[in-house]
């Protein structure tokens, strides 16, 4: 792309790639690792990421929003399995 000075259009249909997002992402490795960058598999998130940076209030609030939530759920698989038992006991009725 840079050699003959290419568009990432250009590049994207020249290799039959269908995502710019990838063509900018191994530009972007390329400039900041140079050609050894792009030979090693980047995946998931870095080192140090958000997760790292959260504050404790956030990270407490989440985990109390987690809590409060699976207890939601188990409410509602309960609720839905005493519907359920309810619906097959009329059908019994005659």
């Amino acid at each position: 792309m840079r050699e003959e000075r290419l568009s990432v259009r250009e590049t994207m249909r020249r290799f039959e790639i269908n995502d710019h997002g990838i063509i900018e992402r191994w530009e972007r490795i390329y400039l900041e690792e140079g050609a050894e960058g792009l030979a090693i598999e980047h995946r998931g998130r870095k080192r140090g990421s958000r997760s790292a940076k959260m504050s404790k209030a956030v990270e407490e609030d989440l985990i109390a929003e987690n809590q409060r939530l699976r207890a939601e759920i188990d409410y509602l698989k309960n609720l839905q399995a005493l519907v359920l038992e309810r619906e097959r006991r009329q059908e019994k009725k005659p």
